[in-house]
């Protein structure tokens, strides 16, 4: 987990779309961006989104049960995430984080903001994304908050 700010792109891999979204300059804030359909030529897609957007990081939303295990759709995320990690190229770090109950999330967010169910499947891959981005970005800030303190502790 990166503590220094920059542009993050978030994923949330199914088997048919890839819900993605993005994060502000500061890497403070997520945003739904978008969705990519799976099939050939996905992989370019997001690369091409990533460097469009400038990104350093690709934070891929990891399936796991409420217990923390990870499960066979993991393993087809991690795989998906190796192949990510060799399209997007070197400048450009995938990692992965913990998506448990960001479709849950995600769908009460647009319910709550007037969105009937069963309209804009879609739109809420994208808004998962965002969940999964926002959840990595206050960890780093969190992250980051601890260390300047343990920093400033032992300057002292």
């Amino acid at each position: 987990m990166s503590g220094q700010p920059g542009r993050a792109m978030g994923l949330d891999v199914g088997e048919r779309r890839i819900g993605v979204a993005i994060a502000d300059e500061l890497g403070s804030i997520a945003s739904p961006l978008t969705i990519v359909r799976r099939r050939s030529g996905d992989l370019a897609e997001l690369r091409d989104l990533a460097h469009e957007r400038g990104v350093d990081r690709v934070v891929v939303g990891l399936p796991t049960g409420l217990s923390g295990r990870e499960g066979p759709q993991a393993a087809v995320v991690r795989a998906f995430a190796d192949e990510l990690d060799g399209a997007v190229g070197p400048g450009v770090e995938v990692v992965f984080w913990d998506e448990r109950l960001t479709t849950a999330v995600a769908e009460r967010m647009l319910r709550e903001g007037g969105r009937r169910r069963g309209k804009g499947k879609p739109e809420v891959d994208a808004v998962a994304a965002a969940v999964i981005l926002q959840g990595y970005l206050d960890a780093c800030r969190i992250r980051g908050a601890r260390r300047r303190e343990h920093d400033r502790a032992n300057a002292e």
